[in-house]
């Protein structure tokens, strides 16, 4: 802490803060009954967010431009945005109007005004939507999923608040891990994926294909599409599978992607081409949601803030007319729980920090954008629940 309270951006936060960059996250939640505006000014106001000093803060650069938060007062006018008339066509559905509100959102010059904290929430009444404006800056999906469930109650008891499952032990893995059998294939995949990574940074390609962005990409127009599962159906393949979600979710990304690549191109890429997919990870110590406050204490394992790796998660094309749906499945758990027994995710972690640290976000960030032009802007950034993938 400063002499007048201001605290360090983290190296992380840095990062995000950077013009380019421009990280902001945005979370849509959908109401069954109209919004009362005033009573969610009322909820805010007195919510356990704004008891969390990022977000009562702002962003300033002090001396040598190195960035701090700084208390303040907060508006909460200025930062519960009600939009009474429907936004889109008329004629348009909530969730395709929604879709093209968030694309502009998106692409909003100014994003996040660095004049008050770096958050907003939007009110759409028309559609009894709620949309949050977090910078990321603020935190990671652990921390800001754990914030929000902390200013929910439970239905059946208002005073309440929700609570979380207790993860699983651990002491069966823990145990298998002593096997040296068991930690010779954990150091070999390490090195494996360590090595692939650093050669995926540097000079290995994908090959150009549909999904591969052309000059001045990134002033394309954008368009956000939705689509929903059911997470029973997902449910039921995960147990006949002896896999998890996030497996189950990943064979449905591969499979949607080489269906694409089939409508877009058929026959433009060879059977068992390799793509690129960026999956961020959950690092804390204890993995999933976690409670408030054990994120707010300073030696806690599950810290606030920004505590993420990054893996690769080959995606490969398979031409979907000779392709059976499950084969993705498997291809998919085992890649995934081979990646489980490696140190991908915090050997990236490690780099990111190191060059954070003693080089700063500008160098930092032009490294990640060199390193998407290597791949020819073919990478897949797959956000793997709204939680981050928890290992």
């Amino acid at each position: 802490m400063g002499e007048r309270g201001d605290e360090a951006v983290t190296p992380a936060g840095r990062l995000f803060l950077q013009a380019e960059m421009k990280q902001v996250i945005h979370c849509v939640i959908g109401l069954k009954n109209p919004i009362d505006a005033e009573l969610v000014k009322s909820q805010v106001r007195n919510s356990t967010m704004l008891q969390h000093p990022r977000f009562t803060s702002l962003m300033v650069r002090g001396e040598g431009g190195v960035e701090h938060w700084r208390p303040t007062e907060i508006d909460i006018d200025r930062h519960v945005l009600i939009i009474e008339e429907a936004v889109g066509e008329r004629e348009e559905e909530d969730e395709s109007a929604i879709n093209k509100y968030l694309a502009e959102l998106s692409i909003d010059s100014d994003g996040l005004s660095m004049e008050k904290p770096l958050w907003e929430i939007h009110l759409l009444k028309a559609h009894k939507c709620v949309i949050f404006r977090i910078h990321h800056a603020l935190g990671d999906g652990i921390s800001l999923m754990s914030m929000l469930l902390a200013s929910c109650r439970k239905l059946n008891n208002p005073n309440a608040l929700p609570t979380i499952a207790a993860s699983a032990s651990t002491s069966a893995s823990k145990t298998n891990l002593i096997n040296f059998r068991n930690l010779l294939a954990t150091l070999w995949f390490c090195f494996i994926f360590a090595l692939e990574f650093i050669l995926r940074c540097l000079w290995i390609r994908d090959p150009k294909s549909a999904l591969t962005g052309g000059a001045g990409v990134e002033l394309w127009p954008r368009k956000i599409a939705t689509a929903t599962f059911s997470l029973e159906d997902m449910k039921t393949v995960k147990t006949a599978a002896n896999a998890t979600i996030n497996d189950v979710l990943f064979a449905v990304i591969s499979s949607g992607i080489s269906r694409y690549l089939d409508f877009r191109a058929p026959n433009g890429l060879r059977d068992g081409v390799q793509l690129t997919g960026l999956a961020m990870v959950n690092l804390r110590k204890h993995p999933g949601l976690q409670e408030l406050s054990n994120m707010m204490r300073s030696n806690s394992g599950a810290r606030w803030g920004n505590k993420f790796g990054m893996i690769l998660l080959p995606i490969y094309y398979h031409r979907t007319n000779t392709s059976d749906p499950l084969e993705y499945l498997k291809r998919a758990k085992a890649m995934i729980d081979r990646k489980k027994r490696s140190l991908e995710a915090s050997f990236s972690y490690k780099i990111g920090d190191f060059v954070m640290s003693t080089l700063g976000p500008k160098v930092h960030f032009f490294f990640l954008i060199f390193t998407l032009l290597r791949q020819n802007k073919c990478y897949l950034i797959l956000f793997v629940n709204c939680s981050l993938l928890a290992f």
